[in-house]
């Protein structure tokens, strides 16, 4: 098992996903929590964090992840990971606020890691997780759903989990025809992160 290198207390990995009501990133937040679970991880936590918002407004949720059982479940300020599943909210929802130096900003963007953040603060990872999606035919309701193809840029990105944490976890969410499109996704994502 590989854990994070974490500047957190007793080695505590905080991550906080920022995305668009309706685009599940809750959902992956849970998700990564279970997935770190399989990997060893003993202390896993997810929450969300949003109000009275609709459909496309922006949404926090946070995951922690600890070698060690955890028994903090306040919203992540401080993250070492920051995930973004829609790459203007870098502008208008200061995803990046509070990343740590060093920290993993990892984006759905089709651009290069440099175009991202130039500043060399942080070190980034973008996966045109949009089109990898569209490609797997994860479309609800005509909205492009992103968040399970994110969990394997994030694996690729930061090592907290293997591919297959994710895929054993999407196995046992989903029915079989949609876990497959979904792990269709996650890897496809997973091999075209760049660094």
């Amino acid at each position: 098992m590989s854990y994070f290198s974490s500047t957190s207390p007793g080695g505590i990995c905080e991550i906080r996903w920022h995305g668009r009501g309706g685009q599940g990133a809750i959902t992956s937040a849970k998700y990564l929590a279970e997935a770190a679970y399989r990997a060893g991880f003993r202390g896993v936590t997810s929450q969300p964090s949003f109000g009275a918002e609709r459909r496309g407004a922006p949404v926090t949720a946070s995951t922690r992840l600890s070698p060690e059982p955890l028994r903090t479940f306040c919203r992540v300020e401080r993250p070492d990971v920051v995930i973004v599943l829609d790459e203007t909210l870098l502008d208008c929802a200061d995803a990046t606020d509070g990343l740590e130096d060093g920290g993993w900003l990892v984006v759905n963007s089709p651009c290069e890691p440099g175009a991202i953040a130039a500043d060399g603060r942080f070190s980034v990872a973008t996966a045109d997780a949009t089109a990898v999606a569209a490609e797997c035919g994860l479309v609800v309701a005509g909205a492009i759903m992103v968040n399970t193809a994110m969990l394997g840029a994030v694996a690729r990105a930061t090592g907290l989990v293997e591919l297959t944490h994710i895929e054993e976890t999407l196995r046992d969410k989903f029915p079989e025809a949609i876990a497959t499109r979904n792990i269709e996704a996650a890897r496809a994502a997973f091999e075209r992160t760049r660094l």
